[in-house]
């Protein structure tokens, strides 16, 4: 049994078990499990943020249709990684320079997802840490990140690697209207 099927099966918090992380890019192969990560963490993250109608109706298959688009594109630009244990995808990260600036930041923190009962230890940090230099060594200078004004959790943690508050405003999503924050950090080194 897996970590993600023992934590389903009984419910378990996997945060003290978690055994050696290693950071690496993401392939197509691994779009079915980003999908999967990304509707897990959206559900246990979003629920009183999105409405439950939404989240019930995410599909992985629909998930992986866009994962395996974006990552079977070949570009400089763009970079995606995941973080796994003992062979099993927790979480991933994903990153693009901008073509044109945006707030006067030249790159994007464009995705973090972490399987919820692996959040709060250490792998989100290290996965921004990896989409940071990877921007960095593309040439960009500072990186954005947009985040669900009212995910509170996740503001605390760009705060906490240094990122600053740049603008809150609304925006739509799939016909959904809500708030975003926009958090910058002026040099491209996460702290």
């Amino acid at each position: 049994m897996n970590v993600r099927e023992a934590k389903r099966a009984k419910g378990l918090d996997v945060t003290n078990i978690v055994g050696d992380v290693v950071i690496r890019r993401a392939t197509v192969a691994d779009a079915p499990v980003i999908a999967a990560v990304r509707i897990d963490s959206w559900r246990a993250t979003y629920r009183g943020i999105i409405p439950d109608a939404y989240l019930d109706g995410m599909k992985v298959e629909d998930s992986t249709a866009i994962w395996s688009r974006i990552l079977s594109a070949t570009s400089s630009a763009a970079n995606v990684f995941v973080a796994e244990v003992d062979g099993e995808v927790l979480g991933f990260a994903a990153g693009m320079t901008l073509k044109e600036a945006r707030l006067g930041y030249d790159s994007e923190l464009t995705a973090i997802y972490l399987e919820p009962s692996v959040q709060r230890a250490g792998i989100g940090r290290r996965l921004v840490a990896h989409v940071a230099a990877t921007l960095a060594s593309a040439g960009a200078n500072n990186m954005l990140v947009w985040v669900l004004a009212e995910n509170r959790p996740a503001r605390q943690f760009y705060e906490m690697l240094g990122a600053e508050l740049l603008v809150e405003q609304p925006f739509s999503w799939d016909g959904l209207d809500l708030q975003e924050a926009g958090y910058g950090w002026r040099t491209i080194r996460v702290n």
